[in-house]
């Protein structure tokens, strides 16, 4: 028997599925998490390692009521990455994140499309008034795809583990300037 949490939406796109977290998708987190792609998420990172970090996004959604949504293409539940709401305990703000697992997923635009989803979600379904996306300084895809959401940098903002000064505070537009 395999186990699904249950309760976690599923959210649709003009290209994509955005649902939750499941042990099918394990393959290809730990594909992600073993390449050089992991490394602005503290990669690459062994299978064990990997594991226990998959396992975040279904503990935010048992014990916070919300988390990352795995991302694939409409049809098709091969997973191509994760976004969505992400509140670690000890992070200073809620967080929209993201990760892209394959480099076929990359430039076409399914993280924008994905994350748009997510956020809205964020602020529509979660009440969310703010969000902001922490990004390592030299990770340039991910400040794009901030920049493109319409995230600013924001100096003023606090980053979790001591204010690394190596991640950078992306704050996305209130819910009232994207109407």
């Amino acid at each position: 028997m395999t186990a699904h949490l249950t309760g976690i939406p599923t959210l649709e796109t003009r290209r994509l599925t955005l649902r939750g977290p499941r042990i099918e998708d394990f393959e290809a987190w730990a594909d992600f998490c073993a390449s050089p792609r992991a490394a602005h998420i503290g990669g690459p990172l062994d299978r064990g390692t990997a594991w226990r970090a998959f396992c975040h996004s279904p503990g935010q959604w048992a014990l916070r009521g919300y988390g990352a949504f795995v991302f694939c293409l409409k049809g098709s539940d091969a997973a191509l990455g994760m976004t969505g709401p992400w509140h670690p305990a000890d992070w200073p703000e809620r967080e929209l994140g993201w990760t892209v697992w394959s480099d076929d997923a990359e430039g076409k635009g399914l993280a924008h499309e994905a994350a748009i989803a997510a956020r809205r979600f964020a602020y529509d379904t979660l009440g969310w008034t703010t969000a902001v996306s922490y990004i390592e300084k030299d990770n340039t895809r991910s400040i794009a795809l901030a920049t493109r959401l319409g995230a600013t940098h924001d100096p003023d903002a606090t980053a979790p583990h001591d204010n690394d000064p190596d991640t950078l505070v992306y704050r996305h537009p209130a819910p009232e300037a994207l109407q």
